[in-house]
């Protein structure tokens, strides 16, 4: 189909802020990006795209290209991953980058796993405090909490992840527990100094309901590892995901707080930039990434923390 590289160009293109960033996500200069999109434009006769010197927007036409575009490719992807079933082993580099404390607790096991059924595969592992701009990185899988950033990063759901209110048996003991968000005024918390929002905001919901209680403690900190650390030494309560407290909950070393209220979910997400929607080295690790961490979580189903 002839059509269908200029699809490809335009589909990546869209997704960009302004044309320098899509000559990087491209490999071509930006008056290389700018020639092919006139080109394009004069051969289907309409604007696709408004451009500034900053910043990019698409025309009514360019938004029904793109949707439409956007199908067919899918479908071509679909036609070819059946044609190349069986014979397309992943092979190659791959660079994953991760948090630290999800990198090394869940993500590091995974990748050992992967990497005896698929030798072929390099594997360079970046762990860092914040996600990385994986263009600017080369980067080809992040993993990232949350909603995805933007409609220019592909993204596939890997695990739910809710966030807990937790505390140690020795910090409750004694003290009265909270039974509504408010309560959590009178207890020391724990906090995670983790963006530049206001940290000491925990937004709660309890599924019908979202609170916002600003909340006071001696000890806060930008490390979750080191929150969770000084909760299980009973100096009060933090707010965590759940694959970070799950095990200290089914030992017993934590209690959930107000357990009918939990913080607002940050579900987790692999990202990879569009040039790598067709690549084996990326669908086959997401592929396995996402068996392993539903195989985590199977057997414990009948648990509320199930990480």
């Amino acid at each position: 189909m002839k059509d269908s590289p200029d699809l490809q160009f335009f589909s990546i293109l869209a997704r960009q802020p302004s044309l320098a960033a899509a000559s990087l996500e491209l490999g071509v200069t930006p008056p290389a990006v700018s020639r092919r999109l006139a080109q394009l434009e004069k051969r289907l006769g309409v604007r696709l795209l408004n451009r500034t010197t900053r910043r990019l927007s698409l025309t009514a036409e360019g938004e029904r290209y793109l949707e439409e575009g956007g199908r067919i490719l899918r479908e071509i992807e679909s036609l070819e991953r059946t044609l190349a079933a069986g014979s397309d082993v992943p092979h190659g580099l791959l660079r994953i980058n991760a948090t630290f404390g999800f990198g090394r607790c869940h993500l590091s096991p995974v990748i050992e796993a992967f990497r005896r059924l698929y030798p072929s595969v390099e594997i360079v592992l970046e762990l860092t405090d914040r996600s990385l701009d994986l263009a600017a990185h080369a980067m080809d899988i992040g993993i990232h909490f949350g909603a995805p950033p933007d409609r220019r990063i592909l993204a596939r759901k890997l695990a739910p992840n809710r966030r807990f209110l937790c505390a140690a048996p020795t910090y409750l003991q004694g003290r009265k527990a909270p039974t509504v968000p408010r309560d959590l005024h009178a207890h020391e918390c724990i906090v995670i100094r983790e963006s530049s929002t206001a940290f000491n905001n925990w937004h709660l919901s309890d599924g019908q309901h979202q609170e916002m209680v600003k909340v006071y403690g001696g000890l806060s900190t930008n490390f979750g590892e080191i929150a969770v650390e000084w909760a299980l030494a009973g100096h009060g309560i933090v707010l965590r995901s759940e694959w970070d407290v799950a095990p200290y909950l089914r030992s017993g070393q934590l209690q959930r707080v107000l357990p009918a209220w939990e913080g607002l979910s940050s579900d987790i997400y692999a990202i990879y930039p569009q040039r790598h929607h067709l690549s084996s080295k990326v669908r086959v690790f997401l592929d396995f990434l996402a068996a392993r961490f539903a195989e985590q979580r199977e057997p414990k189903a009948h648990n509320a923390d199930v990480w």
